[in-house]
C-alpha cells in the first residue's frame, strides 16, 4: 500500500483563502484591543495629570532645589 500524492497544485492559492481572512480578522482584534487597552486609558491619564499641572510651580520647585545651571535659586 502507497501512501497517495501530495496535491501541490493550487496549494498556496488554497492556503492563502483560508489564512487570509484569519490573518486579517486577527490583526483587526489587535489593534482593537490595544486601542482600547492601551492607548484610550493613556490619554485618560495624561488628561488627568495635566489638568492639574502647574508648569510654574514645578519650574519653580526645580528652580529652588538648583536643578538648572543657567538659572540661580532665590535664596543665593
Amino acid at each position: 500500500m502507497s501512501l497517495p500524492k501530495p496535491l501541490m497544485r493550487g496549494l498556496l492559492g488554497k492556503r492563502l483563502r483560508f489564512h487570509l481572512p484569519i490573518a486579517f480578522g486577527l490583526s483587526l482584534v489587535a489593534a482593537i484591543a490595544f486601542k482600547y487597552g492601551v492607548t484610550e486609558p493613556r490619554k485618560r491619564a495624561y488628561a488627568e495629570f495635566y489638568k492639574q499641572y502647574d508648569a510654574v510651580k514645578e519650574f519653580n520647585a526645580m528652580k529652588e532645589a538648583g536643578v538648572f545651571e543657567s538659572v540661580r535659586p532665590s535664596g543665593e
